[in-house]
């Protein structure tokens, strides 16, 4: 395994990279990279057991662990908070043959395709959906709830406490209490709120259907819908399933799981993609 944190790179004319690490089999060459793109409020590490695992079933690919502007280590981008400013940091990072994005970053793997990459084969969309629609949903909520706390805490423990207050499950709110950092007072954030909820609005009101649809004759996208998940309607499977089938480059997988994939079933996930990943 190759673990290259990059979060102090600068890219052209200064601009900041995206903090990421690279994740190989132990003493193999990849022949080719997959970019994995994580959902709000998240950060590439979410992914390092689907990551690790899939690296040693298929050594001839290596994985990119993300972290996407104003989360994680990627802190400090300027606006626009957009999808499109989230494509346009992807594009300095190396090419990739291939990305996957989970939630939002599924929508941001879509934004990255209709700028057509160089060398990009397959793209896989995990449980999340190419329509436009109203802010809902657990990020949302959660974003909601964060703003209404103050802004230090004496532990971490007490973040869980406030959002299990807010109806929260305790697994959601240890993982948000991650993005806390010690200080001298106590732990504050390391997120921008303000930012954030830019981002996700821009996230809501952008359909990338025209990208679906229009793909380029050399891209292969699968689309993975977690089974006991709502976050893709079935009108928009429908419709994903309709293009594959007049396409023959659109594949629609279904595992059984809850939204949070990469941790509720990782072992299904990873033998999906190491047996549709293209030999390099």
């Amino acid at each position: 395994m190759i673990w290259d944190p990059a979060a102090e790179q600068l890219g052209v004319n200064g601009r900041p990279v995206l903090h990421h690490t690279l994740v190989a089999d132990p003493g193999i060459r990849p022949r080719a990279w997959l970019l994995v793109l994580h959902g709000f409020f998240g950060a590439g590490r979410n992914w390092a057991t689907v990551a690790r695992r899939l690296t040693a079933a298929r050594p001839d690919w290596g994985v990119v662990l993300v972290d996407l502007r104003l989360h994680g280590a990627s802190q400090g981008f300027a606006p626009p908070h957009t999808l499109e400013s989230c494509a346009d940091d992807l594009a300095a990072l190396p090419l990739a043959d291939g990305v996957l994005g989970h939630s939002f970053g599924g929508k941001v793997a879509l934004a990255y395709l209709a700028r057509r990459p160089a060398g990009l084969r397959q793209v896989w969309i995990v449980d999340a959906d190419p329509s436009a629609s109203t802010p809902q949903g657990g990020a949302w909520e959660m974003l909601r709830a964060v703003k209404a706390l103050p802004p230090v805490f004496r532990a971490r423990a007490d973040l869980v406490a406030d959002l299990a207050r807010s109806g929260f499950d305790r697994r959601t709110a240890e993982w948000m209490a991650t993005n806390l950092d010690r200080t001298e007072d106590g732990y504050r954030w390391r997120l921008d709120f303000a930012a954030l909820e830019a981002l996700l609005r821009d996230f809501f009101r952008t359909d990338l259907w025209g990208v679906v649809e229009g793909l380029p004759p050399d891209v292969h996208l699968h689309v993975v819908k977690a089974a006991r998940s709502d976050v893709i309607p079935e009108a928009s499977l429908s419709r994903l399933e309709a293009i594959g089938q007049a396409t023959g480059r659109v594949v629609v997988d279904r595992i059984d799981g809850g939204h949070w994939l990469n941790a509720d079933n990782p072992d299904a996930l990873t033998e999906r993609l190491a047996s549709e990943l293209p030999a390099p």
